[in-house]
């Protein structure tokens, strides 16, 4: 068999990846998860081991600020500050959209797309907070 059939054979199979060669990858990465979910659980094994148990009724209350707890467990919160809340995250979400658009919008020929979805992107934040305004959701009372 002349060498030039035999070397463009082995080039052929060499280029087409085999089973084994794409499940390689996978295994590393199962064989990484692995080791770290039994990483994880000799951690809490050995700490459960390792730590005194010795419960009092003192170590037994309710710990908040170092104050005591007095009645009861449950208490009503003002729907108010989860509203803020909310409205913090539509904004925190809103300049971390700034940042990669600006980089964006300083290449060369991204100017006016860029430019219009942003005005998009910030009339729907607008339209939003003036609803939460027309509603008295930003009203400190």
């Amino acid at each position: 068999m002349p060498e030039a059939t035999v070397r463009s054979t082995a080039d052929a199979h060499a280029a087409v990846p085999l089973a084994a060669d794409y499940f390689q990858s996978y295994s590393v990465v199962g064989l990484l998860a692995v080791v770290g979910v039994l990483f994880v659980a000799v951690a809490f094994g050995a700490g459960r081991l390792l730590r005194p148990v010795v419960p009092t009724p003192e170590k037994l209350l309710t710990y908040e600020c170092g104050v005591d707890p007095v009645g009861e467990g449950w208490a009503h919160t003002q729907i108010r500050y989860y509203v803020y809340a909310f409205l913090y995250v539509i904004f925190a979400v809103d300049s971390i959209f700034l940042f990669p658009w600006a980089t964006v919008f300083a290449a060369p020929g991204f100017g006016g797309a860029t430019l219009v979805e942003m005005f998009i992107f910030l009339g729907f934040l607008a339209v939003g907070l003036l609803y939460a305004w027309k509603k008295g959701v930003l009203e400190w009372t």
